[in-house]
């Protein structure tokens, strides 16, 4: 699951970060509003923890323009303010949740993993599309067709659990790349289209009728082939 940190103070951003790493989040940090807001509406992301006081744009505004760009991601807001109007601020900016500092460990993660549970369409840890069903806990791709099911390797699972995820939709190979490598990480797009053929492979190899169709100019798409 990938989550978006957006705190400018260094040394609460490391120990958050370590932190998430450590539950085995994948961790993208920016140090200001507009980066925050730039990397948010990329789309790719699970959950994105705002703090509220940040440079060039507050973690409130951040949340209200990426509401109105139409991006859902589950949003926890963190601030030092606990007074009442703040908190109605931050929800009606379009905050899921809101965690006052300090706080405890335990309390941010379980709130993470209510907001990760809202944020993708999980039933019992799996995702479905046509004749396919993906077990994201133990990374297993099975064809209901067919009855066979393969192991993914880790960015094969990451290509497809978004793709299940965001049904319906062309990915376009940025997404994909800061979905799977990460917002600040070098990937070249031709490393998306190694890994999506290592996928394609799979498919092919429990007999599924999905394929992974390649969209000329914008990314990939998710179809049946007796669509």
């Amino acid at each position: 699951m990938r989550v978006l940190l957006a705190e400018d103070e260094k040394r609460m951003a490391a120990a958050l970060a370590a932190l998430l790493r450590e539950e085995k989040y994948d961790v993208d940090h920016m140090a200001d509003g507009a980066s925050a807001l730039t990397a948010l509406e990329s789309g790719v992301y699970d959950i994105a923890v705002l703090d509220v006081m940040m440079p060039e744009m507050s973690g409130f505004e951040v949340a209200r323009r990426a509401r109105n760009s139409g991006i859902k991601t589950p949003i926890l807001m963190l601030t030092a303010k606990s007074q009442l109007d703040d908190k109605v601020t931050g929800l009606d900016s379009g905050a899921d949740d809101y965690l006052t500092k300090p706080f405890q460990t335990k309390e941010l993660l379980a709130r993470l993993r209510a907001l990760g549970r809202r944020s993708a369409s999980f039933q019992d840890g799996s995702l479905h599309f046509g004749d396919l069903s993906l077990d994201t806990a133990t990374a297993t791709l099975t064809c209901e067709s067919t009855s066979q099911s393969v192991r993914l390797g880790e960015k094969e699972l990451r290509i497809l659990e978004y793709m299940f995820s965001n049904q319906g939709q062309i990915m376009t190979r940025e997404q994909l790349a800061v979905k799977i490598w990460g917002f600040e990480n070098e990937a070249e797009y031709n490393n998306v289209e190694v890994y999506m053929s290592f996928t394609r492979k799979k498919l092919t190899f429990v007999g599924s009728k999905v394929e992974i169709k390649a969209v000329r100019g914008l990314g990939y798409e998710l179809r049946g082939k007796d669509v």
